[in-house]
């Protein structure tokens, strides 16, 4: 069940002097003072001031003991992102690894994760990318997940479904892999609830039904345990373990259960002081019940990889009904509990670098994710293959001289042996599963002993090899090996697909194909020379039409530069025969648009349609033969090049009172991400700010980033920018600006 903590800065700020110091005591203060000062006239979707939601982020990385950096980035998350603020005030006022940790989520803000085909993998490389420079990072992004999960309700349906589907597809495997099991848990069940509310409440209520039943019995199984240990003379603590709806909707749903065939609902947990004490209590339970076959499990001696070490046995227990019992140190609950979080906790007098450097041997999986990142170029496989290879259900198997790898669920001999090494992979001619010769399309399995065979004489991999790998790590280094093998055919191949496209689009591929524009690629793209881009675009591997990008982009900017100069050249023709008498400025003339011209009368008066300018900006008046006065804004180009002749400038002043009757027109630039949904979220955005909206065009570039041209009524610039800063707030949302034509 989800929390309903609800935590004041007092609160927050009292957690942290439990077991800060008082210099970082003052250090958190001093991030909530600024972050409250910066985001005061900030709110919410809810209604509520925004500077809740910082706060609730700080409270759970302080409820997670975390060091003072963390819990001041927890404060100051949003601050470059929604307020003024920039990364080097942060640097300089609270130090470079709050800067770097800020850093980071603000480049994950804008990332939305969906499982479907058109996902980009470039965001999913920025949160790996973020992670890789300081894990705390992904830490800070969880607390803010979290609390968005928690206040879910104020948002609309369709976007509950599609944040708590991207929670449960993302997050919570990544909090799993990471062993912060308390936010895990939490997250799914928040997920589900959204998702499935039928079964979430469902589950509820039968957990609620027989609530007193369950708690009587957990209450005399930890009675018989103690008398069952009372002759170890140990030092423990016994307690019932509540059950997580989620755990108990998956377990129903993938092995066809009912409510009460889930043993495990009812569980124990036993905590006490050494690894021997752990194994002294498994053997006095298995005394007093019979276990269950095959519910044993030993994950001290075979961790997980997200460090999780524990006990599992399933037992008759009191009057034959069955239940778990959990048997770990205290250290082993904490790192349970809070996983990676518990190796970055704060701890007095020990350097943050420290604490990282011992958990890196133990999250291999992260190196894993890192290199499939660099060998994945299309979206949707890496999405895929980050679920599947790293967020599965995984099996864990031995090497003959007892090393323990960890597997997706479903691999093979071949995927172990590319987990090894490349070159064992390439080698491979077979497989030994437990003494037994076995074919490579063998399914591992839990406690497997497996040995690779492998020969010096092998001629490589075969492509059917691609049709029995699980792993996309293993599929890679296949295809990498048969890329290689096929690099001079590729190259050639390569050459020949941009010239053709080149010419398809217009361009001549002499013209364009010059050392500096092929330069400018491989430093883009960081290949280390022409060859390797041509191998791989030959290959399949890279896309042809982001690499001509790069090669016109400079013909194109020229194209666009002319386009536009012709453009100003046309509006400026209008503007040729000026007036060349000279009347001393005597009268003022207010016109009918509110502006004020000193100096003239009865002329007649227009507001430009190149700036559109709006009450609020400084403006300039252009005399025009037979057309009376043209008002531009003062940065409008079609006027800065007639400044240096007075004869041609007029001063104008605006003379109106913002009211809800009037109205000026004024074109905006709105660019972002093309997800499902974009327009109809900007226009509910605009709708919310204005009554008047004129037209909307929009286009959509190679690389998925929408344009949208929007021309808007506003009452003055103060309406103006408040428009913008609604628009700012949508989800994906990159730029918003005004544009001059």
């Amino acid at each position: 069940m989800e929390k309903e903590t609800n935590w004041s800065a007092d609160d927050v700020i009292h957690m942290v002097e439990d077991y800060m110091n008082e210099k970082h005591v003052a250090l958190v203060r001093k991030a909530y003072a600024f972050a409250m000062y910066v985001h005061k006239e900030q709110y919410r979707q809810s209604g509520e001031p925004y500077i809740i939601h910082p706060i609730q982020v700080a409270g759970i990385l302080a409820d997670l003991k975390m060091d003072p950096a963390t819990v001041c980035a927890g404060f100051l998350h949003d601050v470059v992102e929604d307020t003024p603020v920039t990364l080097g005030d942060v640097g300089e006022l609270f130090g470079q690894d709050v800067q770097i940790i800020v850093d980071g989520v603000t480049k994950l803000s804008k990332i939305r994760y969906k499982s479907h085909q058109q996902q980009l993998a470039e965001n999913h490389r920025k949160l790996l990318l973020a992670m890789s420079k300081d894990l705390r990072v992904i830490i800070v992004k969880l607390a803010d997940r979290l609390h968005n999960m928690r206040t879910l309700s104020h948002l609309r349906p369709d976007k509950q479904r599609r944040i708590a589907n991207e929670t449960l597809e993302i997050y919570a495997p990544l909090a799993d892999r990471l062993g912060i099991s308390t936010i895990k848990w939490e997250l799914e069940d928040i997920s589900l609830r959204y998702l499935n509310p039928q079964q979430y409440y469902r589950i509820v209520h039968l957990m609620n039904s027989k609530r007193t039943e369950r708690v009587h019995y957990i209450e005399k199984a930890i009675e018989e345990i103690r008398e069952a240990i009372a002759d170890l003379n140990l030092s423990c603590e016994i307690y019932g373990r509540p059950k997580h709806i989620y755990s108990i909707y998956r377990k129903m749903k993938d092995q066809h259960k009912q409510f009460s065939q889930i043993y495990d609902l009812l569980a124990v947990r036993v905590i006490v002081r050494s690894i021997k004490d752990c194994y002294a209590v498994l053997g006095a339970i298995h005394t007093k019940w019979k276990p269950m076959p095959g519910r044993f499990k030993d994950y001290i001696a075979m961790p997980k990889a997200n460090m999780y070490q524990s006990l599992h046995t399933t037992v008759i227990g009191p009057d034959g009904k069955p239940f778990e019992v959990q048997i770990r140190t205290d250290e082993m609950h904490r790192v349970a509990e809070y996983g990676i979080a518990a190796h970055w906790a704060y701890k007095e007098g020990k350097k943050e670098a420290i604490q990282q450097d011992n958990t890196g041997n133990k999250l291999n999986w992260f190196k894993e994710i890192i290199e499939l990142q660099d060998e994945t170029s299309d979206a949707a496989e890496f999405v895929e293959s980050v679920k599947g290879d790293l967020f599965g259900d995984r099996v864990y198997v031995f090497t003959p001289k007892g090393d323990v790898l960890e597997l997706p669920k479903g691999a093979g001999p071949l995927d172990m042996a590319y987990s090894i090494h490349t070159e064992i992979g390439n080698r491979t001619v077979g497989a030994k599963v437990n003494g037994k010769i076995v074919p490579l399309d063998y399914q591992v399995k839990n406690g497997d002993i497996v040995d690779i065979l492998t020969s010096a004489n092998s001629a490589g991999p075969s492509r059917d090899w691609l049709k029995l790998v699980h792993t996309s790590k293993a599929r890679n280094k296949i295809k990498r090996f048969f890329k290689q093998q096929d690099r001079v055919e590729n190259i050639d191949k390569g050459k020949e697909i941009i010239d053709e496209n080149l010419l398809e689009m217009g361009f001549e591929p002499k013209k364009v194909l010059t050392p500096d524009n092929i330069n400018k690629v491989l430093h883009r793209r960081k290949f280390s020379s022409v060859d390797d881009l041509y191998a791989s675009i030959g290959f399949g591997e890279l896309a042809p039409l982001g690499i001509i990008n790069i090669l016109t982009e400079k013909i194109r900017e020229e194209k666009e530069a002319d386009r536009k100069l012709q453009e100003e050249k046309a509006l400026l023709e209008e503007h040729q025969e000026i007036s060349n008498e000279n009347t001393p400025p005597s009268k003022h003339h207010k016109s009918e648009e509110g502006v004020t011209i000193a100096g003239v009368d009865n002329l007649l008066v227009r507001l430009s349609h190149c700036c559109n300018p709006i009450p609020g900006d400084e403006i300039v008046g252009y005399i025009t033969k037979g057309r009376g006065v043209s008002i531009h804004r003062v940065d409008c180009p079609n006027v800065k090049n007639a400044q240096n002749s007075g004869t041609r400038l007029i001063e104008v002043s605006w003379n109106v009172i913002p009211d809800d009757k009037t109205y000026y027109n004024t074109d905006l630039q709105v660019q972002g991400y093309n997800r499902s949904g974009l327009l109809n979220d900007i226009l509910q955005a605009l709708n919310n700010s204005t009554r008047h909206l004129s037209s909307v065009n929009g286009r959509v570039d190679s690389n998925k980033m929408a344009t949208m041209d929007v021309t808007v009524g506003v009452r003055d610039r103060i309406h103006l920018q408040r428009i913008i800063d609604n628009i700012k707030r949508v989800p994906d949302v990159y730029v918003v600006k005004r544009i001059i034509h």
